[in-house]
């Protein structure tokens, strides 16, 4: 485990997402009883991405905002404690479905809001409904565990609208949903539409993405008997990262 010393470093160091560990902080209440760790998946990142944005870009402020905005809800319990959202107004939708709001997406958790689908309940190969943000999270975590990186691939206008492409990927390496590993990449396009007030605080984020690019990967392998599944490691929650498809 680190020492409070080593994470203080390493929370201040992340260059990818703000408002993690300043002044402002002193009174937020985080999930896991502080700030996340995103060096493993920072790495994944540094090493697997197609783009390197130069500094101060609109791509890269993009890239940026939207990891620090999953950073906050994902591991902020609270919306007044959010920095990247306009608590009053913001609304998140997926494919089409009506919004969900930040209380909501805290809640419930972003894979649940991102992984929601109208199928019939035979054909659901994921029941949001039945999730909650912990088993959710324990999910990925565990068929991810060395994150899933994602990156901005491209911007096609500016605020206070603004529209990107995107990219998010990882190695599929720990059973998901008792299906096995293969160890292969898997990863996934999409599009989205942030909108911001004039502070740049999101108002409204809408994700358009193919699902089966995820789950193809993911329940290829038949399903494998208890005993033969490795359990993962149960998580260091104060400085683990718990991973998210929309950023980590």
């Amino acid at each position: 485990m680190a020492t409070e010393t080593e994470a203080s470093a390493k929370f201040a160091g992340d260059m990818y997402r703000s408002f993690m560990r300043d002044e402002g902080e002193k009174n937020t209440l985080w999930r896991y009883g502080g700030p996340p760790l995103y060096d493993t998946v920072n790495t994944l990142f540094e090493q697997g991405r197609t783009k390197e944005w130069p500094k101060g870009s609109l791509e890269e402020t993009v890239q940026n905002a939207i990891k620090s905005w999953e950073m906050e809800v994902s591991h902020k319990t609270r919306i007044q404690d959010l920095k990247t959202i306009n608590p009053n107004k913001f609304m998140l939708a997926v494919n089409g479905r009506e919004g969900i709001s930040g209380e909501e997406t805290i809640r419930v958790g972003t894979y649940n809001v991102l992984l929601k689908n109208s199928l019939p309940e035979e054909f659901k190969y994921y029941k949001a409904e039945e999730e909650s943000f912990e088993s959710s999270h324990d999910a990925f975590v565990s068929a991810f565990p060395r994150g899933f990186a994602w990156e901005v691939i491209g911007v096609y206008s500016g605020p206070p609208v603004i529209a990107f492409k995107f990219r998010h990927w990882g190695f599929f390496e720990g059973p998901f949903k008792g299906h096995a590993p293969t160890g292969e990449m898997i990863e996934l396009y999409g599009m989205g539409i942030l909108k911001v007030d004039e502070s740049l605080k999101a108002e409204n984020v809408e994700v358009y993405y193919d699902p089966a690019e995820l789950f193809g990967g993911l329940l290829k392998q038949p399903l494998i008997s208890d005993s033969q599944m490795e359990q993962p490691k149960p998580l260091d929650t104060s400085t683990s990262t718990q991973k998210c498809p929309f950023a980590k």
